[in-house]
């Protein structure tokens, strides 16, 4: 999936800038190590997991048409791929997708694993990732 005719991976890594101006509003309490404000980490961890999609989408080709695969395409696809790609998408999905993009989940270190795992799965991407085999 190549958007405008931009580098993939390079757009997820834009993403992930986003995500970090995102979460800099959720308001951080060091105090007690949380932030206190959910809505900015709904936010970041959907804009996260996103861009780790449109990388995903550059190794793995799941896509078929306008229709969104669901994870089980991109574990599969990661399974025959790559195996540490794959367990970066379980542990990343579990992360992004789920504690902060659906739960809001306001502990530092979950959403500081967020953007760990976002990380882990572009850069994984990023080495498999091959322009040359990209259609359209």
């Amino acid at each position: 999936m190549k958007e405008n005719g931009k580098n993939p991976i390079d757009e997820a890594r834009r993403y992930l800038a986003n995500a970090q101006e995102i979460i800099v509003h959720a308001n951080y309490d060091p105090e007690i190590n949380i932030y206190t404000d959910s809505k900015y980490i709904k936010t970041a961890g959907d804009i996260l997991w996103k861009g780790c999609l449109i990388a995903l989408e550059a190794v793995l080709h799941v896509r078929n048409g306008k229709s969104c695969p669901s994870i089980e395409k991109y574990k599969e696809a990661a399974s025959i791929r790559d195996r540490k790609l794959l367990a970066a998408i379980v542990a990343g999905y579990d992360t992004m997708h789920l504690f902060m993009g659906y739960d809001g989940a306001k502990d530092k270190k979950v959403c500081d694993a967020g953007f760990e795992k976002a990380n882990i799965i572009i850069n994984r991407c990023a080495k498999l990732y091959s322009p040359e085999l990209v259609c359209g």
